[in-house]
């Protein structure tokens, strides 16, 4: 699999190679820049320069400068490593003119007729260059990708403005107008954007607040709020103090990242279900500009990675509104543990107006059966949204190593298919991201381990937190703050009449100890086995011989333990109601160096009425634990 991966991304690196070579086959090479060839020639009497890069990227995608070529390119360097031309085309004098216009129609056309880039350009646009930006992609909709700006004029009667009497004149020459007709002019960027949002072309935006040649509030701010209104969707990166130099940033990761993702040859790999809305979100985030967004999943959501990356998206596209984030991923945990632990975790910290959830790779590898996959996922969903039927939710599916095969084979994990059962039931969008990286290798883009694996690097999480961001590009287009939020339909019942939708903790006091269980205030092994957070230095209810036994008095439909199964973990006995004992096995295949958490249900389909647990440990041992104990940090119940 690997070397087919590897062979099919060599012979793409080849093509794309000399497909670059041919694109500037009739200039003359000039010098380089940033280590790559460099042709400088004339079109139109004007100025034009193309970079190319050393292996073009897929598609033959490119950034155009229409003025200042090479201020502050870190942008334009990270795009070149890779695999875009960079182009400019120097209209910088034209303010956005309909002269300047028609130059880079026909000189867009030469492009992509003669040179074979991309039809489909990225548009890049400092300062006065934001005037030519705008104004082009309002004219030419089908052929830009997405816009990027920094610090842009979008009013001319902010800058250059009457007050600079001598570029006053210059514009004014330029676009054959009197300053009596200027009363009545129509040509800025902050009346001009209702073609680009239309067609939904994506703007980035990169202002300082404390810009005194060309004012934020002026000009960008004027941009996002109208374009905003208008549906169409764009980020904004704030520069807390800077004026109107320098341009960029020090690190242009959050730039270059959004632009790779509206490339047309990324787009081809999405695989996300567009269901209900995210309507709901979209007006507390801009409109009443407080939010709190939960994330809910395993160690994938628990570590650095794509959830970072969509925190930052967010706070880019709302730069105003104050958001909290609930970081509740707890690494080995699935739905059966999310659907206890929502209450506690997320719910109990205030109203959220968005929850992402994921559990395709733990309930698979921690061999949930189909059935407790849609109790955890719906228990999930439906207690989320009965707790607040305004919250907007996104249901994700990441990827590792068993399903890779199933991609190739076009299958889908069934993991995966129970998930959206209960995605479908109440109207969530969801994100494929197992098909989408699976096809990606497939395709010879990257391998396995450049991706990451099942944790994965930087470079893979980006995959992940850049299909977000286009899922929300799909829902929030053409939505307007001003809508008013509406609550989701809950169905009358659920898909399984013993889903976990009532999960709660109940507090390990509330137990009996009848023999040998002791409450450990801050429990803490001392060996070297591994500990997740949460899991060590806490209350703990612990037994440690054959015997040791409690009684639990409780409410409700289904019973288990929250526990950590480590080196020593034993085998537990238990009886509801009277019932004869049954056994229960809590050493796990990672318990011999993971103090790993694991919710074991107990009951599931009791009658919602008052019942008692009575639970001992056994003399029985599984072979390979080192003793017969048991850690439980909370009793979880279905009511």
């Amino acid at each position: 699999m690997h070397t087919l991966i590897i062979m099919k991304k060599v012979i793409y690196l080849i093509l794309f190679s000399l497909i670059a070579n041919l694109a500037i086959h009739a200039q003359e090479k000039t010098g380089e820049w940033n280590g790559c060839d460099r042709y400088d020639f004339t079109f139109k009497d004007r100025q034009a320069i193309v970079v190319v890069p050393k292996q073009a990227a897929k598609g033959n995608p490119w950034i155009w400068r229409p003025a200042f070529f090479d201020a502050f390119p870190s942008v334009d360097k990270a795009l070149l490593e890779k695999g875009f031309h960079i182009v400019y085309y120097d209209v910088t004098h034209l303010y956005g003119s309909p002269r300047a216009v028609a130059l880079g129609t026909d000189f867009y056309h030469e492009m992509v007729a003669r040179y074979g880039l991309s039809d489909k350009v990225t548009l890049e646009g400092f300062s006065r260059g934001g005037l030519f930006a705008f104004n082009w992609a309002a004219q030419n909709t089908d052929k830009v990708a997405c816009i990027y700006v920094d610090a842009p004029v979008c009013d001319v009667f902010s800058w250059p403005g009457r007050k600079n009497a001598s570029l006053w004149n210059d514009l004014l020459k330029e676009w054959n107008l009197t300053d009596a007709d200027m009363n009545s002019f129509k040509g800025n960027p902050v009346d001009n954007l209702a073609p680009i949002a239309s067609a939904g072309i994506p703007i980035i935006s990169v202002c300082g607040d404390s810009d005194q040649t060309v004012p934020f509030k002026e000009n960008m701010d004027i941009v996002r709020s109208r374009y905003l209104a208008a549906g169409g969707p764009v980020e904004v990166i704030i520069k807390k103090g800077c004026d109107h130099h320098p341009h960029s940033l020090d690190n242009p990761e959050p730039v270059v990242d959004f632009i790779l993702r509206q490339q047309p040859e990324y787009e081809k790999y999405l695989h996300y279900n567009v269901r209900g809305s995210l309507q709901n979100s979209f007006h507390k985030f801009e409109k009443e500009r407080r939010a709190r967004v939960a994330f809910l999943g395993g160690s994938i959501t628990e570590m650095d990675g794509w959830r970072n990356r969509v925190e930052q998206q967010l706070q880019q596209r709302f730069p105003y509104t104050e958001f909290e984030w609930i970081e509740a991923g707890i690494g080995s945990t699935g739905t059966t543990p999310g659907a206890f632990r929502l209450q506690h975790d997320i719910l109990s910290k205030g109203k959220v107006d968005l929850l992402f959830v994921e559990a395709a790779v733990n309930d698979d590898t921690n061999g949930f059966s189909a059935l407790e996959q849609v109790r955890g996922m719906e228990g999930e969903v439906r207690h989320a949204l009965k707790s607040n039927p305004e919250m907007d939710i996104v249901m994700l599916h990441f990827i590792y190593d068993p399903f890779i095969p199933m991609v190739a084979r076009k299958q889908t994990p069934d993991v995966i298919l129970n998930h959206e059962r209960v995605a479908n039931h109440y109207l969530i969008p969801s994100i494929n991201l197992c098909q989408e990286i699976g096809e990606r290798m497939q395709d010879g883009e990257f391998t396995w381990d450049e991706f990451g694996g099942t944790h994965p690097k930087p470079f893979g999480h980006k995959f992940y937190a850049a299909a977000i961001g286009h899922l929300f590009d799909d829902l929030w287009k053409g939505l307007s703050p001003e809508k008013a939020v509406v609550p989701h339909e809950i169905p009358s019942k659920p898909l399984d009449a013993y889903s976990y939708d009532n999960g709660d903790f109940i507090d390990i006091q509330k137990a009996r100890s009848d023999k040998g269980w002791k409450l450990v205030d801050n429990w803490h092994p001392d060996n070297k086995a591994g500990k997740r957070k949460g899991f060590v230095d806490v209350p703990m209810l612990e037994a440690t011989r054959p015997g040791d036994q409690l009684t639990l008095e409780f409410k409700g439909k289904a019973i288990g333990i929250f526990c950590v199964s480590g080196p020593s973990a034993g085998i537990l006995e238990y009886s509801v109601d009277g019932a004869p004992f049954k056994q229960l096995d809590t050493f796990t295949e990672w318990s011999h160096n993971l103090y790993i958490p694991w919710v074991y249900m107990l009951e599931t389909e009791l009658k919602n009425t008052d019942h008692k647990l009575v639970l001992r440990m056994s003399k029985k041992k599984n072979q390979d634990s080192l003793g017969t104990e048991c850690q439980i940090r909370n009793f979880v119940v279905n009511q």
